[in-house]
Order: structure tokens, then C-alpha cells, then sequence
């Protein structure tokens, strides 16, 4: 357990970026020049540390986000680093929602592309402080101005650099520091090596106006510098430091500093610089949640002293000790072997013992306390978003939201010997991954398995194989669409029946109209004068609620309505719950069928990145898979293509992409909306409904 002055020396951060822009790379080398790793591990390799699962060594890429800790200059890091490919986005949403601070890696060459959005976006939503490493300076074609140029303009960040590149490309040797007006030269010896050196005198000019600029953009974001500044006095570097750090801090600026992992240059600076411009866990404000029982608000401080909390981000099956529950401790401490209360479901548990994880690598301890993230062995009902805390003074912290799946598949046991095995593979895997959702179809008697993609399902069924001994037959991939109306409908469910004794009546009036989008369900009660009594009313929205849980098209979820209870009847003798149910039901079925259904279908956001020698194969393709070209840029040789593509067109594109660009483009996908599908699509659907 820390004590306060010891929590000040604590950051708990995460490397967020695109695929492929290198933050495993990044983190690999923090953890060698902090002492925590004796040799780098390589991705290319297969040998990071960071990358523990078959698959992710296999493939190249990060699947799942993976925690570590490491020392810097008397101060403790924590680290998570997390997946670039959008169908892993939920392991990168619950880690910012735990995390203080974030590392943006960008490619010098590809500056900002459509993961590095959507991670910024998920970094806004929870307030992350973040600072930027631009990465692989030393490759043709990096840019550090105009993806600092892109930061600003795409993301609408404040980007202020700290640093300013000595060359680019082969000829990249160093950095200038702008703070302490210093030059570092680097020596591509591979261990990150580098000397403090006089600003190169080519560059004086340069570097005069960048700092100028520097300074100016502090200034403004600070109001104790700009005061100052306006009466030109002399701002000192260490009063800049402290200025750039309470801006970054309290999300008005955002620190940019650049380097080439691969090559172990500007690792070293990075570290500095999380410690200098990144808060600590008394920086952030306190966190507030809900009590359990009243609904007021609660404010909890990061304080070892004050009532226990803490927010379970994240499951794990381990195959040595079970299911781990990872959990990021906001208030108070708790020792192993101690009585816990989940808040979110109003149980008790005992956490067992609780470990501090490097990758898959445990380490026990005795007791964790506030800022801190550790995991436990032993809390067996606790799930991803839930909270656990002291029964005495009990606090419900804001859950994780996460993305609905847009990908389905059925899955069925190669021999019926292995059902049970495939069940409880699947209930372990759902149980980790809230973007991984799995039902029985009692019509087609299938077992059903939804994602984010292709390689989301594929990765899950590769670790069934590996991890469970399952072999299972995987369906071809369906979309997740979705229904709506167009129109208002006036209907009614009457719900009778008499079988001596006590029978069944309800009776309801409903309007049924369009809501806006993304409103989802709305449900507005408008009976006067008892037509229907106070405690059948919650009846009739279930089973709105469940009608329109699957429209009258494809059987898919209804989005977007509004449904109004105005009018009924009773019995005061054979009325109930369940006959309110079924006529508030059957009433929506009515008027689903009046309300003019329409079938609405995934659309995905693409982009493209091909040699120009390809981009007319590459629009024939996307233009044959009913695409809108959105924009089109080109940067030397390479262009990059955006689009909107309907999911359903998207099966196999990586496939036909490789052969159609000799395996030189690629492709980042995410999902967009939902839009209305076209009457073929409409018809295919009703025809396998």
C-alpha cells in the first residue's frame, strides 16, 4: 500500500494508437531501459514480452490489452498496453476507463488514421490526459509537422511540441529539447544510447520561432503564465514544465514528442515526459459514484485512508489459477483474504489472494491500495464494470459501455461429445469479452456467436482450440442488422383467456412512432383516471420491450421508437402481471405490422492505403461492393481511399485486396451506423427468416 507522498510518484498509463504504429514496440523498450526487461523483446519476432498469447505472437498484432509495471527515476509506472486492430476496440475503452493518463503513438509516415480516432474519441469521453510519441521518424516519407498538422485538424487536438526533430528519415540523428533548449543526439547502437549536445547552428532560426510558438500556446492554455507572457517577462523552463503540465493535466494541451522505437531512439525522453506532463492519481479529479440503495452522489478521494472501492475492468481465464479479475483500486486499501461487497449486484465475496501481473506473469502481495491496479484470484460473481467496495460504506462507480457486436456466426461441436466442453468455452470467453455475446436460436436449434469481425471471431475460436480442446465447425459469417419504423401506428392487445377458476385479462391502447436517432426505447406512460392500475403499467412496457426486441422482418432488434401506453382496460378479479405482458406485446406485434418496418443494415467506415498504381482496381472493387467514396488524398505515391461500405459486401475483402494490390494495400475497417438496406438485401433476409 502507498501513502500519499509515495502516490504523487505514480503513474498508471496506456499505449493507445492504430494498428501497426508501433505501442507494443513503444513498450517493449520502456520496460528494457527501465530495468524491468534485461533484452528487448521483438513483435516482428514473436519474442514481446507484452504479446503473450500464441496468437498474437503469431500474427504480429496485440489481441488483448496486457498490464505491466516498471520504475523510472524513483517514480512507479503502470502500464497497460493495448490493441490497435478495431475488432479488440472494447480492451482499449475499459483500460482508458482506468487509467490516468495515455501515450497516442502515430506513425510519422501514416500520421492519423481511423483507429487513432476512434482511440482518441474513447480517450475524450473518459477525460485522459494524453502526450504523443510520434513514432518511426527515421522511415521514408515521416512527417513530424504535418501529423502534428493532422492531430490538430482530424482530431481537434491542442497538440504544443516539446521537441523538435533533428532530420528525418535516414537522416534523423536527434532531437532538440525545446523546454531546456538542448540538443540530444542519438547513436543507433540499438540500446538507445544518446549525448547531450549544442543545438546544431543550421537550425537556430527554426527552432527560435518553434519555441516562440511553444511558449505562446502554454501561455494561453495556463492562465497564471499568460498574464506574464502578455507583459513579456521571461518564463523560466521549470515554470513551463509546470504550466505544460497543468494544461495537459486538466485536458487543454497535449505534449508531442517524437522518436523511432524500432531503433530504441527517444524511449529515454518519452519516460521523462510521462513523469513530467502526466498526472498521478491525486492529479485526477476524485472519482464519484452513486450509492447503491439512495441514488446520491458519492465523491471518493485517492486516499488509502478513506472507505475501500474499486472498479473490476477486466476477466481472465488463467489456466494456472483461474479466473482473474483485474481491478483498478480508487479509494481505500484491501489486504488478501478479505471480505469484499459487489456493489453492482449486492453480493458479498472474498478476494482471495491478489497479484500484481507483468504480461501473464504473477507476483503475490499482501494488500493494494488507492491508485493502484492489481489483480484478484477468488471473486467468482464479480464481471467486467461492476464494483466492489466496503459493505459499510457502499458506492456503485460509473459501469463500462461498450460497442454492440455487428458480426454473428453459429457454432456447433465437431463430435457431441464435446458439447459441454464448447458450452463452458464459450461462457468462460463471454465472460472476458463484453463485445463477445452468445445465444441459442430455439428456432434453427444453432448456437450463435457474436463480434466485432472476422479476425475477432477467428482469434476466438483459435483460443477454444488451443486453450479448451474444442474443435468446433464455424457457420459463414451473418450481420447483425437491425429494424425500424417509418411511420406512426394506432394499435391495441387484448390478451383473454377463462379456464375455470381465476383466468387471464389485459388489455392496453398503444401509439407507436418513430424516434430520433439513437434515442433507442422510449416508453411514455399517458393513462388517466386508473383505466389501467399503477402496477400493471411496468408489465405492459416489458413486454413492449421484448416484442420489439425481434421486428417482424428478419426477427432483428428494433432501434429507435417511441411507444406510448394511452389507453386500456382491467378486470379486477383476472387481470395480472403476465396478462399485461403479453397484451402490451402483442399490441406492439399490431402495430409493427401498420408502422411501414424497414430493415436496416451495418455500415462500416473503410480505409484504404494502396500504391497509386492500384487505386483504379481498388475503386472498381469498392464501387462492386455498393461503397461510397467519401475522400481521397494522396501523399506521394501512396493514396489513401475513405468509404462507406455496407458489412455484408465485406466478407473476404482482405482476401481480394491482397490479390488485387500483389498483397501492397491495406485496410482499416470500423463500424459506422446503421442505414436502410436495399430491397434485395430486404428480401434475402426474409427469405432465410
Amino acid at each position: 500500500m502507498v501513502t500519499k507522498s509515495e502516490l504523487s510518484k505514480v503513474r498508471n498509463i496506456g499505449f493507445i494508437a492504430h494498428i501497426d504504429a508501433g505501442k507494443t514496440t513503444v513498450t517493449e523498450r520502456v520496460l528494457f531501459f527501465s530495468g524491468r526487461t534485461y533484452k528487448i523483446g521483438e513483435v516482428h519476432e514473436g519474442t514481446a514480452v507484452m504479446d503473450w498469447m500464441a496468437q498474437e505472437r503469431e500474427r504480429g498484432i496485440t489481441i488483448t490489452a496486457a498490464a505491466t509495471k516498471c520504475d523510472w527515476q524513483d517514480h512507479t509506472v503502470n502500464i497497460i498496453d493495448t490493441p490497435g486492430h478495431v475488432d479488440f476496440t472494447a480492451e482499449v475503452e475499459r483500460s482508458l476507463r482506468v487509467l490516468d493518463g495515455g501515450v497516442v503513438v502515430f506513425d510519422a509516415v501514416a500520421g492519423v488514421q481511423p483507429q487513432s480516432e476512434t482511440v482518441w474519441r474513447q480517450a475524450e469521453r473518459y477525460s485522459v490526459p494524453r502526450i504523443c510519441f510520434i513514432n518511426k521518424m527515421d522511415r521514408v516519407g515521416a512527417d513530424f509537422n504535418r501529423t502534428i498538422e493532422m492531430v490538430r485538424q482530424r482530431l481537434n487536438g491542442r497538440p504544443i511540441p516539446v521537441q523538435f526533430p533533428i532530420g528525418s528519415e535516414e537522416s534523423y540523428t536527434g532531437v532538440v529539447d525545446l523546454i531546456d533548449l538542448k540538443a540530444w543526439i542519438f547513436e543507433r547502437d540499438g540500446q538507445g544510447s544518446m549525448k547531450e549536445s549544442e543545438i546544431p547552428q543550421e537550425l537556430n532560426d527554426q527552432v527560435s520561432k518553434v519555441r516562440d510558438e511553444m511558449i505562446e500556446r502554454i501561455a494561453e492554455s495556463d492562465d497564471e503564465l499568460l498574464e506574464r507572457y502578455l507583459s513579456g517577462d521571461e518564463i523560466s523552463s521549470e515554470e513551463l514544465k509546470v504550466g505544460l503540465r497543468r494544461a495537459t493535466v486538466s485536458n487543454k494541451a497535449v505534449p508531442v514528442l517524437c522518436g523511432s522505437a524500432l531503433q530504441s531512439l527517444g524511449i529515454q525522453l518519452l519516460l521523462d515526459a510521462v513523469l513530467d506532463y502526466l498526472p498521478s492519481p491525486l492529479d485526477v479529479p476524485a472519482v464519484q459514484g452513486t450509492h447503491p440503495q439512495s441514488g446520491e452522489t458519492i465523491e471518493r478521494n485517492a486516499d488509502s485512508a478513506e472507505a475501500f472501492s474499486a472498479l473490476a475492468f477486466k476477466i481472465v481465464t488463467d489456466p494456472y489459477v483461474g479466473r482473474l479479475v483485474y481491478f483498478r483500486v480508487y479509494s481505500g486499501s484491501i489486504k488478501a483474504g478479505s471480505s469484499v461487497y459487489n456493489s453492482s449486484k449486492g453480493v458479498r465475496e472474498r478476494l482471495g489472494r491478489v497479484v500484481l501481473m507483468h504480461a501473464n506473469r504473477r507476483e503475490e502481495i499482501e494488500e493494494v491500495g488507492a491508485g493502484e491496479i492489481a489483480a484478484a484470484v477468488g471473486l467468482k460473481n464479480t464481471f467486467t464494470g461492476e464494483t466492489i467496495c466496503d459493505e459499510r460504506n457502499p458506492v456503485m462507480l460509473e459501469a463500462i459501455s461498450f460497442a454492440e457486436p455487428v458480426i454473428s456466426v453459429a457454432i456447433e461441436p465437431k463430435t457431441r461429445a464435446e458439447q459441454d466442453k464448447l458450452t463452458d468455452a464459450l461462457i468462460k470467453l463471454a465472460e472476458e469479452d463484453p463485445t463477445f455475446q452468445v445465444r441459442y436460436d430455439d428456432e434453427t436449434g444453432q448456437t450463435i456467436m457474436s463480434g466485432m469481425g472476422e479476425l475477432h471471431l477467428e482469434i476466438l475460436v483459435d483460443r477454444m482450440r488451443r486453450e479448451f480442446s474444442v474443435e468446433a465447425a464455424v457457420g459463414r459469417p451473418q450481420v447483425a442488422y437491425r429494424e425500424a419504423i417509418t411511420k406512426p401506428a394506432h394499435s391495441e392487445g387484448r390478451f383473454v383467456r377463462q379456464s375455470g377458476g381465476h383466468g387471464q385479462y389485459g388489455h392496453c391502447v398503444i401509439d407507436l412512432e418513430p424516434g430520433e436517432e439513437g434515442s433507442g426505447f422510449v416508453f411514455d406512460d399517458k393513462i388517466r383516471g386508473g383505466a389501467i392500475p399503477r402496477e400493471f403499467i411496468p408489465a405492459v412496457r416489458k413486454g413492449a420491450e421484448e416484442a420489439l426486441a425481434s421486428g417482424i422482418i428478419g426477427g432483428y432488434q428494433v432501434l429507435d421508437v417511441k411507444v406510448s401506453l394511452v389507453d386500456g382496460t382491467f378486470h379486477p378479479v383476472d387481470s395480472s402481471e403476465m396478462a399485461f405482458r403479453i397484451a402490451g406485446s402483442m399490441a406492439i406485434k399490431e402495430a409493427l405490422r401498420k408502422a411501414g418496418s424497414i430493415l436496416l443494415e451495418p455500415l462500416m467506415e473503410l480505409q484504404v492505403i494502396t500504391p497509386g498504381q492500384y487505386l483504379g482496381d481498388v475503386l472498381a472493387d469498392l464501387s462492386s461492393r455498393r461503397g461510397k467514396i467519401r475522400t481521397m488524398e494522396g501523399e506521394g505515391d501512396t493514396q489513401v481511399v475513405d468509404a462507406e461500405v455496407p458489412l455484408i459486401s465485406m466478407f473476404g475483402y482482405a482476401t481480394d485486396l491482397r490479390s488485387a494490390t500483389q498483397g501492397r494495400a491495406n485496410y482499416s475497417m470500423q463500424f459506422s451506423r446503421y442505414h436502410e438496406a436495399p430491397s434485395s438485401t430486404v428480401e434475402a433476409v426474409a427469405r432465410s427468416a
